[in-house]
This record gives structure tokens, C-alpha cells and sequence, in this order.
């Protein structure tokens, strides 16, 4: 292992692991960690549940403690980003003039928030959730009679609205596609939570894209195509990311829907490795590439580019799985479902405990469990092992799904 200098960019948790990984696992050389925002390495799915809601300290959700770095010779440089990479020097130069160099280079950059593309989209009271000085932004907002608007019906904007309206907001959710969780759930896991939030007292409005933001320096009303003038105080977006590939296509590395990467994370350089919401990595599981934007993938991956780093490669190959809490709900998902996937439901969703199961030509693929823990742990091995079921026993509760592994 010839490595003295392994540069990270972006300190989320792609970043964060890749760091402790490298430490933990033996690497003895020079681990520097740089990222654009102030705080040490932190999880983000509570910033749209617990920490929203003011139920979770920040200092929960860091990593590691931030007394871990040093004692680990683990350096952060924050509040800093990367102007450029030189591949052939092996070095960076910053945005504040400084330059580094590396053995080894691990991007672990991230994405940025897709922005409205509206007039008045920049007046003040439109925000976005994507760190905590997001949250921070807008947080003491969620009071009692307040008029919210959210633009996006997928996880991120379902959550907020929960926390919101529990919070004794006035809801208003606003999303372009014709169902809720349009792109990642079958149209009956959709009905299901918009029927879950409409009875909770969130309005949620269908088939709406927005195409101006009101108001008199401050937001004051979403105009929609369907001529709905929704008033309210603040905006929040939620309508996806953009993954962080330009400093990467600038020296030519491979892109596509992210940085391509092999299963070890390593890009089509040899000193670089992209890892989580930044790179596109195959899975030879699923029998695809993928760009995942999930805790798991983001861990998996730093994990698996420490390693190939310290010359122990172990490919990186998992079934994905991605959770969302929404009131008394908990949504785990295993697997990735496509449009015309066949969906067997097993439990009831009157009582809100549930899974929703796709099959594609038979073959279990995916697993949407709704206060059903069994049955996201026991699906992943389904999933793994291409396993064909019978639509009848698999909708039967009273067989585990372990047991249709014949």
C-alpha cells in the first residue's frame, strides 16, 4: 500500500466513512477530509424528521463526535471547497487559493438541491432542505396557523408536511405528476399516503406545476397551471437533487447520471473513487448501474473505496433499501421497482400495516413495508436470490416471506 495522502471532498457521509473506514482499517498515512459546509460529518434524514420536528439535538447527528478527528489525525478543513483537480500533478487546488496533493483522491461530493424554475423563485420566504442551515433557515417558521406550501410529493416533501401539520400548520402540497411518490411506489402506495395526509388535514394537489411565485417582497402566493393561486407565508422545495459531477467532467473522468465507477468506487482514474449521491456504480445483484441517493449506498461506498485504498478490495454489491417516517408510519423499501412491475399487497393498509410487493415475470424485486419490519428484513434475501413466488402465497401473511424461498 503505497498511499501517504488520501484527499476527501465532501464531508457527508460518503465522505465521513470513507475517512473512518481508511483510519479503522489500518491506513497510517495523511487523511484529509474537506467540505463546504461548517459542521463535522452528519446523517441527513433527520433533517426532514427528527431535527425539523425539534426532537433531535445536532450533535445526534454527527458521525462520529467532533472530538473523533483529531484523535483519529483525521484533518477537517470546513467551511472549504475545490476549485479544481489536476490529475496530473495528483493535486487540488481550493476556492480560497490553497492547493493539496494526493496519492489518492475520493469524491464524495453530493448534489445540490434542483432548483424552481420560475419567476419569483428567489423571493425571500422560498427555501430549500438539504443541510442543517436549511432546516435552521426556516425551522422556527413551523408554527401554529402558518400558511406553508410544498412544492414536491415525494419523501422529502411528504415529511415535512408531516412534521407541519403536526406542528399546527396549514398544508398545502404541490406536485407536477399525477400522484404523490409517483417515480418510486406503485399508484396504490400512492393513494395510501395521500389518503394518510389528506385525513391528517394536509391538502395535496395533483397534476399542479408551478409557474410563478407571488408576491410583494416576500412570497405570498404559488400560481399553478391549473390557474390555483394557493396563498401562503413560505415555500419549500423539495423537487430532487443534482448530483455534483463538475469538478469530476472537467478532467474528463466518465459520467453519466453521475460519476461512473467501478464496484470497488473507483472512476476511470486510477488515484479517484467517487462514492455516494455523486456516483453511478454497478450492482451485480439488480443487474444494473445505479445512482443511489441513500444512506446504505453512501456508507457501503466509502466503506469499499477505504478498502480498495488500503490494497483489501471488497466489492461493493448490496440490495438497496431506503426508509421514510412519516407520523406513526415507518416505510422501508428493499429492491427497485419499474413502471408494469406487478404489486401483490399482503396485510391491510386499513390498519396501516402492510407491504406492497413487486414482481417482475414472477421474480420478487422489490418491497415497499409499511410497519412491517419482517418483511423488509426477510425481502432483501428474496431479492437477492431472484426468487420467483406465487402471487397467492406471497399476498397469504400467515406464510413469512422467508419461507417462499423455495
Amino acid at each position: 500500500m503505497t498511499a501517504q495522502t488520501v484527499v476527501i471532498v465532501g464531508a457527508g457521509e460518503a465522505g465521513g466513512q470513507a475517512a473512518i473506514s481508511l483510519r479503522q482499517s489500518g491506513f497510517g498515512g495523511r487523511i484529509i477530509v474537506i467540505g463546504d459546509e461548517s459542521y463535522v460529518p452528519y446523517e441527513r434524514p433527520p433533517l426532514s424528521k427528527a431535527f425539523l420536528a425539534g426532537k433531535a439535538e445536532l450533535e445526534r447527528m454527527y458521525m462520529r463526535g467532533a472530538d473523533f478527528y483529531p484523535l483519529n489525525q483525521i484533518e477537517l478543513r470546513l467551511s472549504t471547497s475545490v476549485r479544481a483537480i489536476e490529475p496530473a500533478s495528483k493535486s487540488l487546488s481550493l476556492q480560497n487559493g490553497g492547493r493539496l496533493t494526493y496519492d489518492k483522491l475520493v469524491l464524495a461530493t453530493g448534489g445540490r438541491v434542483r432548483k424552481l424554475p420560475c419567476p419569483g423563485a428567489d423571493l425571500p420566504g422560498v427555501f430549500y432542505l438539504r443541510t442543517i442551515a436549511d432546516v435552521l433557515s426556516f425551522r422556527d417558521r413551523l408554527v401554529p396557523g402558518a400558511k406553508l406550501a410544498i412544492v414536491g410529493g415525494g419523501y422529502i416533501g411528504l415529511e415535512v408536511a408531516a412534521v407541519a401539520i403536526k406542528r399546527g400548520c396549514a398544508v398545502n402540497v404541490i406536485e407536477a405528476m399525477p400522484r404523490v411518490l409517483n417515480r418510486v411506489v406503485a399508484p396504490e402506495m400512492s393513494a395510501f399516503y395521500a389518503t394518510v395526509h389528506r385525513e391528517a388535514g394536509v391538502n395535496i394537489f395533483t397534476s399542479a406545476s408551478v409557474t410563478a411565485l407571488e408576491g410583494h417582497g416576500q412570497v405570498e402566493r404559488v400560481v399553478c397551471n391549473t390557474g390555483q393561486a394557493i396563498a401562503t407565508d413560505f415555500v419549500i422545495v423539495g423537487i430532487g437533487i443534482v448530483p455534483n459531477v463538475e469538478i469530476a467532467a472537467d478532467v474528463g473522468l466518465q459520467i453519466d447520471n453521475g460519476i461512473k465507477v467501478d464496484e470497488f468506487a473507483l472512476s476511470s482514474d486510477p488515484h479517484i473513487y467517487a462514492v455516494g449521491d455523486c456516483s453511478n456504480h454497478p450492482n451485480s445483484i439488480l443487474g444494473r448501474r445505479l445512482r443511489l441517493e441513500s444512506v446504505p449506498n453512501a456508507l457501503g461506498q466509502g466503506k469499499a473505496a477505504a478498502l480498495h485504498i488500503l490494497g483489501k478490495p471488497e466489492p461493493y454489491a448490496e440490495v438497496p433499501w431506503f426508509w421514510s417516517d412519516q407520523y406513526d408510519l415507518k416505510l422501508q423499501m428493499t429492491g427497485i421497482s419499474d413502471p408494469g412491475d406487478g404489486v401483490v399487497i399482503r396485510g391491510s393498509m386499513d390498519e396501516r400495516k402492510f407491504s406492497a410487493c413487486y414482481l417482475r415475470d414472477g421474480v420478487f424485486v422489490a418491497c415497499n413495508a409499511v410497519n412491517m419490519a419482517k418483511d423488509f428484513i426477510q425481502s432483501k434475501k428474496l431479492i437477492a436470490a431472484k426468487v420467483k413466488v406465487d402471487p397467492s402465497r406471497l399476498a397469504d401473511t400467515s406464510i413469512a416471506l422467508k419461507d417462499l424461498a423455495v
